[in-house]
């Protein structure tokens, strides 16, 4: 009779357990020794195009990780830089991309209007099996392809951290 208990009572809590919610998120996301290693790529490819930026990391949920301005780099570079990463996490899209669709199109042009967003090119989603988890934003490149094309540099591809 006792087994009959327990198992019946194991059995419901078993299903009662299943509609439990516990309302917290599992979140992968960026860490500094992570945007560290992005704005050292971002870095080494700017060297090989012989250009001086500044750069900035946000994390998933919008902060900054790491930011910096490059030497002889005008200083609205960097605000441009941080603005440009913010743009692309919050958007999920490059800003490139974004910025192209934005002006194309009437109903959409207003998102250049929003505080926050920057849509000038240079800045990236890093995504992680499917997931953003940050963003990177380069400015002072010297062209609109620079500065993307540095951004996309920062990619940890061996680590399944991708721009796209």
């Amino acid at each position: 009779m006792r087994m009959i208990f327990l198992l019946l009572a194991l059995l419901s809590t078993k299903s009662f357990g299943q509609d439990k919610k516990d309302f917290v998120s599992q979140e992968t996301q960026l860490n500094l020794e992570g945007a560290k290693e992005v704005a050292s790529r971002v870095e080494a490819a700017s060297k090989k195009l012989g250009k001086k930026v500044s750069l900035a990391v946000v994390g998933v949920n919008g902060e900054t990780l790491l930011i910096y301005k490059g030497d002889q780099v005008g200083p609205h570079n960097t605000e441009a830089a941080r603005r440009k990463a913010y743009t692309a996490l919050s958007t999920k899209t490059a800003t490139l991309e974004l910025m192209r669709k934005a002006t194309a199109n009437p109903d959409t042009r207003n998102l250049a209007e929003l505080p926050e967003l920057l849509l000038l090119s240079g800045g990236v989603p890093l995504w992680k099996n499917g997931v953003v988890i940050g963003a990177i934003g380069v400015a002072g490149g010297g062209s609109p392809e620079n500065d993307h094309a540095l951004a996309q540099s920062g990619a940890l591809s061996e680590l399944g951290i991708t721009t796209k």
